[in-house]
């Protein structure tokens, strides 16, 4: 039998709606009344989560036909307290969601756009609309009755026929406790698993054997790095470069080899993106030989997971730590873009953007080893011969 031929490579892909991978668009009411719900979730959830909305302005459109500066593609303003980038194409999702990708979630104005999931309003002044709109509802979440409702009403015939066996929780559209509850419980459980990598192909020049086979604590650093990871990661893979040799890694060791060559460390984080998009990925060096349980503990227990990125901050170089770090699923396409436009540090990444940074309670586990004379200071630390 012939195998069918594929044009394109295979990718794993980030699990993205329209707008972004946790979108809901609220439907079934005027406008106003889902910019009024907008406005109070993202108000009651904005000190534990970065939500979006994304809405039509049509008195905007009926005063001007024109991006305001006539002539401009596009116009940025920065508003001091806001900043607002005007398009005058119409974005479709390919565009559209690099732009929402620092954010945990978006709501949606469904009478105007879809999304991934939604959330329906039982509002009588809006049944007939609704109903016209069956298609727009492909995974049904929340269903809000109005406040004037004591019961919870029997759904719209066609709305019941088109949910058949599915059964939404169902809540008034004035518990805006109990909607912010649900909407909190749906961004914890969208919670990106954590993954582990440990950078095993680096050419340890300098050191002039290599890092990762070092015995530091009674077993390859490698291995023990792994071990570690183990314990907090749900997988955990060993970064190789294309043509670097596993068979000393054992059958049940998980590889990652460069996809993105040539760049190092940010090479080996993007080929861990492009294996899983959807994970995050708690990325180590070999060349910090006193990280311990305690320091990755530390790190797991502080990750934001509305950041960018968790890090520490070394004390020592007076700048983030990017090889002892948690990169979140949203850093891939910022290190793309870093990519794009040349860079190719992991740190100037962190630098430029939203993460979160802790001080190590021991500032000296982030002590590198990259030659001979660095690794016999970090044997002595541990008070360990050097063999």
């Amino acid at each position: 039998m012939t195998k069918k031929h594929q044009k394109h490579t295979a990718l794993e892909r980030p699990k993205y709606g329209e707008f972004h991978q946790y979108e809901w668009a609220i439907l079934g009411t005027p406008c106003g009344q889902i910019q009024k719900l907008a406005a109070q979730l993202i108000g009651a959830l904005k000190d534990e989560a970065q939500l979006a909305y994304v809405d039509a302005d049509h008195a905007a459109a009926d005063k001007a036909k024109k991006i305001p500066i006539v002539g401009a593609n596009q116009v940025y303003t920065d508003k001091i307290n806001f900043h607002r980038f005007d398009f005058a194409e119409t974005q479709n999702p390919f565009q559209r969601r690099p732009l929402f990708s620092q954010s945990d979630g978006v709501l949606v104005n469904g009478n105007h756009f879809k999304a991934k999931r939604q959330i329906v309003v039982l509002d009588p002044k809006k049944e007939e609309s609704l109903s016209r709109k069956l298609d727009r509802l492909t995974d049904v979440a929340l269903i809000l009755t109005m406040p004037a409702t004591e019961q919870p009403p029997n759904l719209y015939p066609f709305l019941q026929k088109h949910l058949g066996d599915q059964q939404p929780k169902m809540l008034s559209i004035d518990d805006i406790k109990g909607i912010s509850d649900w909407l909190r419980e749906e961004l914890n459980t969208a919670k990106p698993p954590l993954y582990g990598l440990v950078l095993a192909g680096g050419k340890s020049t300098r050191m002039g054997e290599d890092k990762g086979l070092i015995d530091y604590h009674g077993q390859p650093q490698r291995e023990y790095l792994s071990n570690l990871l183990q314990q907090e990661c749900e997988q955990v893979f060993y970064s190789l470069h294309p043509d670097q040799s596993a068979d000393d890694f054992g059958n049940n060791a998980e590889i990652i080899r460069d996809s993105f060559t040539g760049l190092g460390p940010f090479g080996a984080i993007l080929s861990a993106f492009r294996k899983n998009p959807n994970a995050a990925w708690l990325v180590i060096a070999c060349d910090i030989p006193l990280i311990d349980q305690q320091v990755i503990e530390e790190l797991v227990h502080a990750r934001n997971t509305s950041k960018l990125a968790t890090t520490f901050y070394n004390p020592i170089t007076k700048w983030p730590a990017p090889l002892v770090t948690i990169w979140e699923p949203r850093a891939y396409p910022t290190l793309l873009q870093f990519l794009a436009q040349g860079y190719s540090c992991p740190r100037k990444v962190l630098i430029n953007s939203s993460i979160e940074m802790i001080d190590p309670r021991r500032p000296e586990v982030l002590l590198n080893a990259n030659s001979q004379q660095e690794r016999a200071e970090i044997l002595k630390r541990i008070k360990k011969p050097l063999n």
